[in-house]
């Protein structure tokens, strides 16, 4: 089942028409402290960041895209598949505060940070990330992310699932890692997990790292808790994408052996074939557009 569902034709005229600029952000660093150099290993003979960077630029609603480091081997590697690098600080704290700064030196109106370790991610999970903003007509909703409806039970009781809990608009009302909600009487209730995708607008970003950091994000060490602590609003967007980040050598060896299945099953996975009718209608077709990742581990 595709999970994308495309905006109605005159929201696509609409964004298609006005300019603005969306920019996406792939940070990358080469000291992490569980997995060094995991930017640059190989995958289906792609380093980890080159497919990020390439399934990234599917996305048809960012107009530009960057990998923000402060390696220089990084930076080799990214300017060898032709992608345009913007050197950082070496002192952040976060990956926030890289993007940040490699969005201060752009014009862009919406910026997305994506994870520089989940080589799978969906294009349209990206798209999906940024109608949350678009659709904010009146720009009340600063930061925007997506989650993923819980399947595994396990996974309900797992403190490294982040739960999301949303409001009627489709607003977050608490992320934890902890089950939430709560089931007092025994009746299960929909379970979602977020998934560690973020769009934000110029500004917010900007002033993200000047917001005080509150009890709730000292208690869980969840970053987006700074935003709803300090009365900030942030649009969570339901998706079929199943986020797997490469962590661990472990990680990679699943990640590298899943990409294996797929080249023996012949599908190409760096720009996948399966294109939602309705959606290729929309938007001429000119990229394909990757299935949900839950897709292609059944295949």
């Amino acid at each position: 089942m595709d999970f994308w569902n495309p905006p109605p034709a005159a929201s696509f005229v609409l964004y298609s028409s006005v300019p603005q600029r969306i920019l996406g952000v792939i940070p990358a660093r080469y000291s992490s402290s569980r997995f060094p150099g995991k930017a640059l290993v190989s995958i289906a003979g792609k380093t980890m960041l080159q497919h990020v960077w390439e399934r990234t630029c599917q996305a048809r609603y960012l107009t530009d895209v960057v990998i923000a480091t402060d390696d220089e081997r990084i930076r080799a590697a990214a300017e060898g598949f032709r992608a345009r690098v913007v050197m950082t600080r070496t002192d952040h704290v976060s990956g926030t505060d890289r993007v940040a700064e490699a969005a201060s030196a752009s014009q862009a109106s919406i910026i997305v940070n994506v994870q520089g370790d989940e080589p799978m991610i969906d294009p349209a999970a990206i798209d999906a990330a940024i109608l949350g903003l678009l659709d904010d007509d009146m720009g009340t909703v600063p930061m925007g992310t997506i989650k993923k409806r819980i399947e595994r039970p396990s996974d309900i009781q797992d403190p490294n699932v982040v739960k999301v809990v949303t409001d009627a608009q489709g607003n977050a009302l608490y992320f934890s890692r902890s089950p939430i909600p709560y089931a007092r009487d025994g009746e299960q209730p929909a379970y979602f997990k977020h998934i560690g995708l973020y769009v934000y607008r110029r500004d917010f970003l900007l002033s993200y790292s000047d917001l005080p950091v509150g009890p709730l994000e000292r208690a869980e060490r969840l970053e987006q808790l700074r935003a709803l602590e300090n009365g900030f609003k942030i649009r969570v967007v339901e998706t079929e994408y199943e986020s797997l980040g490469v962590d661990t050598p472990e990680d990679w060896k699943q990640v590298a052996e899943l990409f294996e299945n797929i080249a023996k099953k012949g599908t190409d996975y760096s720009v996948h074939s399966h294109v939602n009718p309705q959606r290729q209608k929309l938007t001429g077709g000119d990229r394909a557009v990757c299935p949900p990742f839950s897709a292609m581990v059944n295949l």
